[in-house]
């Protein structure tokens, strides 16, 4: 089990924790929402959850609770730049559909 940051994903994070001046890492999860069931939770960890499970690259560290984990085994997150627009991108192995948007997913 294991969810992965990229090198540029890892870099954006980091050096949003450094402006904020706080923060252990990123936590990652799922909630039931969106137009194919599913849809990506992100935000900093300002402290860790006993149960959570944790992940290490490039420096930075993501929380994954332990519901979420099964939904995004193998993950791996990237932060892309495109044009005039730039976000995070899920390359998730267990998504089977996403909606139109990009927003939700379906395993």
């Amino acid at each position: 089990m294991a969810i992965t940051l990229t090198e540029s994903a890892a870099r954006h994070v980091g050096s949003y924790i450094a402006k904020r001046g706080k923060g252990l890492g990123l936590r990652l999860g799922v909630k039931t929402t969106g137009c194919s069931g599913m849809a990506y939770k992100l935000e900093f960890a300002d402290a860790e959850n006993p149960e959570d499970m944790q992940f290490e690259s490039f420096g930075v560290k993501v929380f994954v609770d332990p519901k979420s984990l099964p939904y995004i085994d193998g993950t791996e997150l990237d932060f892309v730049r495109e044009g005039l627009n730039e976000g995070f991108r899920f390359n998730n192995p267990n998504s089977k559909s996403e909606c139109g948007c990009g927003e939700s997913f379906n395993v």
